[in-house]
Parts: structure tokens; sequence; C-alpha cells
């Protein structure tokens, strides 16, 4: 079992305040693989005095010493990637194949990307006579989810240091040990003392300390929307910035001229990667009304193909839900489903046939479902699709934006013009046309209780930046 119980503060790893161990579980196991501390308001006081100080001299350096900075981080991280990957697995179930070729090289991409931001950006610009700067907007707070834990982590810690910030970041409890290992890359890497810190601990404790923290300029926060809400509410009588990527219910419309065998695979697909926890998976399949019993059975046989077991084999297709917790949240609301007359076409409550022990769920399909029942409102976070009929297209739109969510939106259709205009009537941050993948350049938020501000490309950056304006900088001396 790993000894994960130090805090790094100040370029050190030090000891808690006080002691407060926390056990981490494997989630295939249900065994012990490492332990922790869990931190107080005093251990984040320790973390936030060393941020503040560090800013004074970090603040100021140029965008060529972050980048020389940034580019070590990411030399290192490569070093480390199968590492990574493996400790991703282990904490929080992803199968190995998922670490390997997204969980772990999400956090080099969003590295190198920010890098290339950096080697060209602007920080300064004449308008006539005032300096329009942007500036870093000086110590902040970084709360990270554990269902893709270095994405998280490295698309708010790379636009930070590229900006001129220092930090103090709170990863999960349930899966902290990837965090662990990251920090231990920013010490390899020479990251300056109190630039980067790391404080573990729980939400109610350490996440609402640093959201209330008055020497923290800006909040950084990725997870439930009910948590978003505290930190928000923590965060407001200091008036600091607070930046939230929160839930989500996508929707997938598939348009009746799509390849339904196709789509609908790929959508199923699509809603069970990582066992269905990632906040933007496509969880409702908008389906014309009269190909709804098609769908459903090209559903039923794509769930029925997918593995579920063991994640440290090559061949495992979904590992474990993360945590007892979440295990309970999803079988509850398969059974919510059930009783509000969903129709279940595969899956269901319960272990998949023949596993006994871990936090396993069944790749779960249902239909017949209507935007009204609770399976189609809540965030299931878990292997379950919800196939929704809909009349016409003008429906589907109306189906689509009918949720207090707005991440993401999935639209295919064999008219490119026709997708593209029903994208741009989806009310979310982010749409994806006929299966288009992520763009680490562009941006990632949501619209209504999805969350305010953005991750990735320049827009991520430009959040923890403040813009100042200097007027007469640029006028003729008197």
């Amino acid at each position: 079992m790993r000894d994960c119980r130090q805090f790094y503060i100040d370029g050190r790893w030090v000891a808690p305040n006080e002691a407060r161990d926390f056990t981490v579980l494997n989630p295939a196991s249900e065994e012990p693989m490492a332990a922790i501390s869990l931190g107080s308001a005093v251990d984040v006081d320790k973390a936030v005095a060393a941020a503040k100080k560090a800013f004074e001299s970090y603040s100021i350096t140029t965008p060529d010493e972050r980048l020389a900075i940034l580019r070590q981080i990411i030399e290192i991280y490569r070093s480390k990637m199968d590492d990574m990957a493996k400790t991703i697995s282990e904490e929080m179930g992803a199968p190995i194949s998922l670490s390997r070729a997204a969980q772990a090289t999400v956090g080099l991409s969003h590295f190198l990307e920010v890098a290339r931001i950096l080697s060209y950006y602007q920080f300064e610009r004449l308008q006539g006579s005032t300096l329009m700067s942007k500036e870093p907007i000086g110590v902040c707070g970084l709360i990270t989810p554990w269902n893709w834990p270095m994405n998280q982590i490295t698309c708010k810690v790379a636009p930070a240091l590229a900006a001129g910030c220092t930090m103090v970041l709170k990863p999960s409890e349930i899966a902290p040990v990837s965090a662990y290992l990251f920090a231990w890359i920013l010490h390899e890497a020479g990251v300056p003392p109190g630039v980067f810190n790391m404080v573990n601990g729980d939400g109610p404790t350490v996440g609402a300390a640093i959201s209330a923290h008055p020497d923290i300029a800006m909040v950084s926060f990725t997870g439930s929307t009910r948590a978003g809400v505290a930190v928000a509410m923590a965060a407001a009588p200091t008036v600091k910035r607070v930046t939230q990527e929160l839930g989500g219910k996508s929707a997938n419309i598939i348009l009746e001229d799509a390849d339904l065998e196709k789509t609908v695979s790929e959508g199923v697909q699509a809603c069970m990667r990582n066992t269905g926890q990632s906040c933007n998976a496509p969880t409702r399949m908008l389906v014309p009304r009269s190909k709804i019993a098609e769908a459903a059975a090209i559903a039923k046989r794509a769930a029925e193909v997918l593995k579920v077991g063991e994640p440290r084999l090559d061949d495992t297709g979904i590992g474990p839900l993360a945590s007892k917790a979440q295990f309970e949240k999803v079988q509850h609301l398969i059974y919510k489903g059930i009783e509000e007359g969903a129709k279940l076409i595969t899956g269901g409550c319960g272990r998949p046939e023949g596993i006994r022990k871990g936090y396993f769920a069944k790749p779960t399909v249902f239909s017949g479902v209507n935007n009204e029942m609770t399976i189609a409102r809540e965030e299931i976070f878990g292997p379950v699709l919800c196939i929704i009929p809909y009349k016409d297209e003008d429906d589907a739109v109306r189906i689509a934006n009918d949720t207090s969510y707005g991440l993401s939106g999935y639209v295919t259709s064999g008219d490119i013009a026709r997708a593209q205009r029903v994208s741009k009537r989806i009310r979310s941050g982010n749409v994806h046309i006929n299966g288009a993948r992520l763009d680490f350049s562009s941006c990632f938020g949501g619209y209504k209780q999805s969350g305010n501000g953005r991750e990735w490309g320049e827009a991520g950056l430009e959040e923890f930046l403040e813009l100042k304006a200097i007027f007469g900088y640029g006028a003729q001396e008197r």
C-alpha cells in the first residue's frame, strides 16, 4: 500500500498539521491501495501563505521563463506516462487501455497545448496611448474530481503556470495518488518553491477553506453541480473569481438520415466509456420515433459486447465505478428507471454475472424513456443510456435543451449543413457533429447549471488573467 500522507507545500513534502488518515480503495478489488492524510484549514493556510509569497517573484517572470518550466514538466511527464496510467487505473478503475490511450495522455496534451499558446501569446497590447495589459490574477485554488484526474488537474495547473499564477491544489480524496505522482513531476521539473502546492482533503473541510480563503484570488472547480454551488457560496464573501465545470446530461441527436447502425453503436460506446463517468457523456440518445425499436436493438447488441472486468487486463472495456457511494447511486437510479416505467433493454441492477466483488455495474440501456423521468433528468454518472423518441427536428432540439444542464451536445446527420444548423440551436458549451473528437486548442465548459467560465486553449489561459488598462502609457513626453 502506498504511503501518500504528506502534503506538498513550499517546494517540500511536509506532514499535516494534524494526523487524519484516509484509506484509498482500489474499486475493482475493494482493497486498500494507498493512505493519504485529510488536511485542515491550518494546512490550507500554510499552503496559501507559501503561494502568496511565491507570487511576488513568479508573477513577474517572463513568458520565456515560464515556457522553459512547462517544457521541463512535459519532458518529465513523458517519462512517467506508464506509471501514471497504471496509477489512475488502480485508483479509480479505468481500464488500462483507456488509461494509456486517454487518462494519462490527456495530461500531456494540455501541457503541450498551453506551451504552444504561451510561445506566441501577447500579454500586452498598446491601444492608442493606453496599454491593455493581461496580468496573473494571483493565488489560485484548484479543486479537482476523481473521474478524469489528470485531465482536470493539468487543464488548470498548466494555464495557471503559464499565466504567472501560484496555486494550491486539492485533488479528490477518492483518486489522489495520481496527483501525488504529478506533484513529484513538478518537483523534479524544478517548479519554484511555493508556486505549486498540494493539500489533500475532503470538500467540506479543505475545499471549503480554499473557497473562502481571503488570500486566494480565484477558485477553479470541477465536480458536481451541488458541490459547485457550495464552492460559489463560500467564495462569495471575498468576491473572488469562480470558474466551474459541473454536471451534464448531454443529448445525442440522431437525425433520420444518419447511418443508424453506426451512430447508435458509437453512441453506446461513447456513453459507456470510462464506465459512464464523464460529465460530457452522451447519455440521452434522441432517435426518430419510427426508428426507436431498431435503435434499441442495435444499442442492446452494442452494450452486450462490452467486456466488464478487471481494469488491468488489456481487453477490458469497462472497469468498476470509482467508489461504493457511486456504485450505490447508479444502482438506485437504475432501479428508479425501472420503477418509473422505462423499458429495460439490457443490464439492470446488480453486478454483472460472475463478478462478486468490486464496484462493477452492468452496462444498461433503457428505451421508452420520456424526458420527465428521473433517469432523463439527473446525471447518473454510470454506464446507463436512455433512448428517447422524438417527432421531428424541432422536437429533438426542444428535448435536447429541456435540461438544467448545458455542457455538451451531439448531432449526427448525413447532411452536414443540416447538422451544422441543428448544432447552433443546442444550448450547450460544446457540440460534436458526426462524431467529431474534442479539440484541446478550443475550449471546454458549459451553459446553465453545467458551470461558468472555460477551460482549455486560449480561453482557459485567460481565466487566470486580469485585464488592466494603463492610460497614457504610450503618450509623448511633455
